[in-house]
Formats: C-alpha cells, structure tokens, sequence
C-alpha cells in the first residue's frame, strides 16, 4: 500500500473557465502552500492553476456565512443553456440586485489601462430618456423598491440631461442613488456640485480615488490628476455630499496604500465608506499584466495587520455574497475609529436567514442592526434607528452620534476568467440594468455579454439607417 501524500489537500469541486477559451471546465478545489488554488482541467487546453485566496480559513469562514438568497419580483429569461449563459436574470440565479448599475453613456474624458469597458473619449452614445425609462421599468419590475441603484458610465457626469436622470430616479421608489465618477466636472464645475447638493438626500459620489501617489496614479490612469481629485473631495465635503473613496487595487503597484487610503479617509466627514477593488481582468486588461492578481484576502490582510484597530474578526463575509464581498462596520468619532461589526455574534448576522438568535430578542435591536448592516445602510433613513442599537454595545460612547459618524469598508472583488466560480456567481449581487429589458450579474455581463451587447445595438442602428 503507498504511503506517498499528495502534496496538497483536496477540498471540494467547481466549474470555472479555461483562462484560455472561456469555456466552463471543472475545478478542484486545492489548499495548496498555504493558498486556495483552482486546478482547472479543459479537454482542449490542459490542466491549469490560479489562485484564488491566500487565506485558508477566510476562505473556510466565507462558507458559514451563506444565507437563503433574496429573489428578485421577476425574473426575464428561461434557463436554456445553463449557467453562466442565460443571464438576464434567469430563475437559476440565487440572489437579486444588491446593487443595480445604470451605464448612461459610453463617453468617457480618460483612458485609464484598468478599465473593465474598454473606455475613451469621443465614443458618445448617451442613452436617451426613453432608455433611462426603459432601465427602471426593468428595475422597478425585479425589485419593487431597490436598495441601491448606481449611475455609472463610462464617466456618467458627461450626460447631457444627467440632472433630469438624478431627479427622475429620486422621484422613483429607488431607496439610494449613487453616482460613479472619476471627478473631474465635480473638481471643475462649481455649479454642477450645487445641483448635486440640491439632491444630497439618499445621495452618494463614488468618486474613483486608486492611490496618494502621483507615480502610482500615472500607472493605473495614464495621467497625474491627484489634484483634481482633492479639488473634488473638497467640494464634496463643502457641500457635505456623502461620498465612498473607491480604490481599485493592483498587486505591487498601489497595494502598499491599503491602509493610508483608510486613513486617509477617515479625515473628511463626508466620506463614509471606502471600497477595495482587486482589478478585474476584463475590458482594457485582458491578460494579466503583472506576476500574480491580488486577491480580496490579501486585501483584508493588509488592513488586519496594520497598526490599526481592525481585527480578523470586524472584516467579515457579506452574507449575501461572501465568497467576494467583505464589509467592516465602524463608527467615527473625533477623528477615532471604533470597530462594531466583530462585536455582534455571527448567529445574530445570519439571523435573517432563519437562524436562532441567542445574543438579543429585541425586535427594534435587530432591525437597527441589518439597515447598519446591509448595503440598504448608505440610506440616511437609517439615522433615527441608530443610536438604538449602539446603545447595546458597551464599547462605543454612543452620545450625540446620528449617520454622519457610520464609516464602512468594503472589499468587493468581481470575479474574471481566472477567479470565476460557477456556484459563487449564482450568487452575485452587483447587476448590470441595460435597455433591452434584462439584468446582468456585473462580472458575466464584462466577460460574456457587453461586446455582444454594443454588436447588436450598431447591427440594429446600421439598419435602420
């Protein structure tokens, strides 16, 4: 009998993608030299690893914070080819629009490498009114009152009738509106920001903020504009418009920043939430340009073992979709951070799927705790539950605080070629909204269906030239 081990442990399977011909293959699932690999096997192209986690036990961890998922009003396709090939969203898809995303033009004033829609100046194509209409009938039809409804681009502040969309989507029964930007016009148009002033209310900037270095701003966007960001994190905050610092994340370029850009943030009172983004290798970057991806664990490692007082147990799974979404808690107070998502047991975080609450039986409690909690937090509606709840957690000094004192982090990675996990997508969350009548989950629109998209719409303009 041998005796002879594997040199690894084997933990489960999946599909994934052939990094090479996109089609899905079988994985196993490898803890492997203190990392998770995919040991992927096509027919065609061989056998092939990528790893997706340097974390064995957060990758563990992910997997007891599953929760029934939340299905959406309607669905708008059958289930025909299987997954990841009927989005739409199809009735095989677990979960519903956390957050919906509206790209309303396909112009953008950069051209950054890191860009996941292949983006630039000049391509124009500013979706019409009727479309805007078209994409929140769609929403409104899956979510009946969404969450969190995001207006992206390519670079969304040049739609020439973006305040009429603004107004037009507050008017909706859209609970929070976002707007994705890398700012520019909020640095340059003073006007622009008082308009948006004149909306703050269930309003945030996603304002685009990779680095504090102009070397490290120059690699990832091809131009130094690190003033133009302080110019409009100065106007934000002139105009106390909630905003998030979002940070996309490329290994040994900007990785060494994680904690300065918290830090950082934490400085403006109108920033309350930073997010991490690992960069999706899709769009401008479709092969990876640097040794190894980072993954969302070295993230949350870097920002554990900083002199901070952030614990493995306040970078928690997103129990919607933890496999790539780790979110912190915290509260702001004279300039100090007091973690309070580790302070709530994990009983109580899953307590919406059906668990047995044993930590607190107060209704009120509860419910304070999952608007903090979920993404439906960035609702100032949360304000008046808020102080109930910190009144339960004895660490934090709980006088005088209202939602101006919440701080989030956020680590959302969007899974590509190499991470792609077939039973993890099902799950994902962040959804693309597009005028044909249909919603898809963000990281198989980018990788399957965007160029097949842009084809068939200049196919159909060309004929009715």
């Amino acid at each position: 009998m041998s005796s002879q081990a594997r040199p690894y442990l084997f933990y489960w399977m999946t599909y994934s993608l052939c990094t090479t011909c996109l089609k899905n293959v079988p994985a196993k699932i490898l803890f492997k030299n203190d990392k998770v690999i995919y040991q992927k096997n096509c027919l065609e192209h061989g056998i092939h690893e990528e790893v997706v986690s340097t974390d064995i036990e957060y990758f563990k961890l992910c997997k007891e914070y599953l929760k029934p998922g939340d299905m959406p009003d309607k669905f708008q396709t059958q289930i025909n080819h299987g997954c990841p090939h009927d989005c739409g969203l199809c009735p095989d898809h677990e979960q519903h629009s956390c957050l919906a995303i509206f790209e309303i033009i396909d112009e953008c004033n950069m051209t950054c490498p890191v860009c996941f829609a292949n983006s630039k100046p000049g391509l124009g194509n500013a979706k019409s009114m009727e479309q805007i209409d078209k994409m929140l009938e769609t929403l409104i039809a899956s979510e009946w009152e969404p969450d969190l409804l995001q207006l992206s681009g390519w670079e969304p502040t040049l739609h020439p009738q973006l305040m009429e969309i603004i107004r037009k989507i507050k008017a909706s029964p859209v609970r929070h509106l976002m707007l994705n930007t890398n700012g520019i016009r909020i640095a340059e148009d003073l006007d622009f920001v008082k308009e948006l002033e004149k909306e703050k209310k269930w309003f945030e900037v996603y304002l685009q903020f990779d680095s504090l270095n102009r070397d490290t701003i120059k690699h990832l966007r091809w131009w130094d504009y690190l003033d133009v960001r302080f110019k409009a994190l100065e106007n934000l905050e002139k105009a106390w418009i909630s905003t998030t610092l979002v940070c996309v994340i490329q290994k040994n370029v900007n990785d060494n920043e994680i904690w300065e850009l918290i830090d950082f943030a934490t400085k403006y009172k109108c920033v309350r939430w930073v997010t991490f983004q690992p960069v999706e290798y899709v769009g401008r970057i479709k092969d990876k340009e640097i040794k190894e991806r980072i993954t969302l664990s070295e993230i949350r490692n870097e920002i554990i073992k900083a002199n901070n007082p952030f614990g493995a147990n306040d970078m928690l799974p997103l129990p919607c979709h933890p496999e790539n979404i780790c979110i912190w808690y915290g509260i702001k107070k004279d300039w100090v951070i007091q973690p309070v998502t580790g302070m709530i047991p994990k009983e109580v975080l899953l307590e919406w799927a059906g668990n047995t609450i044993t930590f607190e039986r107060n209704e009120e409690i509860k419910k304070a705790f999952y608007k903090l909690y979920s993404l439906d937090a960035c609702s100032e509606k949360t304000t008046k539950n808020l102080w109930t709840m910190l009144c339960c957690l004895p660490k934090i000094i709980t006088q005088n605080l209202d939602y101006t004192n919440v701080f989030r982090i956020i680590i959302m990675s969007f899974m590509d070629k190499y991470d792609f996990d077939l039973w993890s997508i099902k799950r994902s969350c962040v959804h693309f909204v597009e005028p044909n009548g249909k919603i898809y989950p963000f990281e198989t629109f980018n990788m399957f269906y965007r160029d097949k998209i842009k084809a068939f719409n200049g196919l159909k303009d060309k004929f009715k030239k």
